[in-house]
């Protein structure tokens, strides 16, 4: 049995200050020490992904990894800023381009991502999105990528554009 928040969301971490609007949302590491404003809707939301990839299994701790990107223009930071530590690679699996990892200090949560081959761009992790219920709504993905790394008891997620390989967020436009 979870409790609930006064919005009405799982208290699933240690912050219970979430929020949604119909344009924005927050989203806050498993201590609360950092939290985030996120847009909900274009253009600040360019797309919302699962990945397969090895970076993303092994930086999440599991097979894949569900994720948002958004211009760094839109993305607000509420708290903790300061509280971050990162991780930095210098070539990743799949490419020799740096990418960034932003930490919470305290719990460890991995908020999200930064790569040179992503400029003015934030791969946040939807984990961390304080209103679950957009996970099946706003923020539900649109394409899973590098589906030839995809495990075989993982099922294509309905509706998803299906792509070998890292996608290009200009390859799915009309996709909802």
């Amino acid at each position: 049995m979870s409790s609930f928040d006064d919005h009405g969301f799982p208290v699933i971490h240690l912050s219970d200050d979430g929020w949604s609007t119909e344009n924005e949302a927050t989203a806050t590491c498993f201590c609360g020490a950092v939290q985030l404003i996120l847009p909900l809707q274009k253009p600040g939301l360019i797309n919302r992904h699962v990945c397969h990839c090895i970076d993303c299994r092994k930086i999440g701790s599991a097979f894949y990894q569900s994720n948002i990107t958004v211009a760094d223009s839109h993305l607000k930071h509420v708290r903790g800023e300061d509280n971050f530590t990162t991780f930095s690679e210098l070539k990743t699996v799949r490419a020799d381009a740096s990418m960034v990892n932003y930490f919470c200090k305290t719990c460890g949560t991995l908020m999200y991502r930064r790569g040179a081959r992503f400029p003015d761009m934030t791969i946040l992790r939807t984990g961390t999105v304080d209103d679950l219920s957009l996970a099946e709504t706003k923020l539900r993905p649109q394409v899973e990528q590098f589906i030839e790394r995809r495990v075989a008891w993982s099922v294509p997620i309905e509706g998803a554009a299906q792509v070998v390989g890292m996608h290009q967020p200009s390859d799915i436009e009309g996709i909802p």
